[in-house]
């Protein structure tokens, strides 16, 4: 481990920021843009976060949209957002978290509970920055995850 966390959690870190990014982008929601690029892209994207990390994330991101035709969608929760928007940085901490916490308890492998909670009801409430769900303490949105509903 090199800095503050492991270099796995760094890697997720990009890739939920990157789909957070993506999804902002395109209009989508995150599981689109998820599902859109799929298991196995997203394990090579994952594999090597620590060489996409050092580059232009417009330029990453024009390539994935374009790679995988991602077309754009009306799903638009930054002009709808009342108050203060978090970073795409901000939002891919939250999942990272949430992955991490799932790989952690669940013995999951990253790609599985990544694709997993994005398809989840639980993105859905993040993805609404109009509520304060995304700014909750990590164990919160774990229990409230494997519960099944917002606590």
């Amino acid at each position: 481990m090199i800095g503050r966390e492991k270099k796995e959690y760094n890697d997720l870190f990009f890739v939920c920021s990157l789909i957070e990014y993506i999804g902002r982008k395109t209009k989508n929601h995150r599981n689109v843009v998820v599902n859109a690029i799929g298991k196995d892209k997203l394990q090579h994207l994952y594999g090597l976060a620590d060489v996409y990390h050092s580059e232009n994330i417009e330029k990453v991101t024009d390539e994935l949209i374009f790679d995988y035709n991602i077309e754009q969608g009306v799903f638009d929760n930054i002009s709808n957002a009342k108050y203060s928007i978090p970073t795409h940085w901000d939002i891919g901490k939250v999942y990272k978290r949430l992955i991490v916490d799932i790989c952690n308890e669940q013995k999951k492998e990253p790609i599985e509970a990544l694709i997993e909670v994005y398809n989840s009801w639980l993105s859905r409430k993040i993805e609404d920055f109009n509520s304060s769900l995304y700014y909750e303490n990590p164990d919160y949105l774990y229990e409230s995850y494997v519960r099944g509903e917002v606590l």
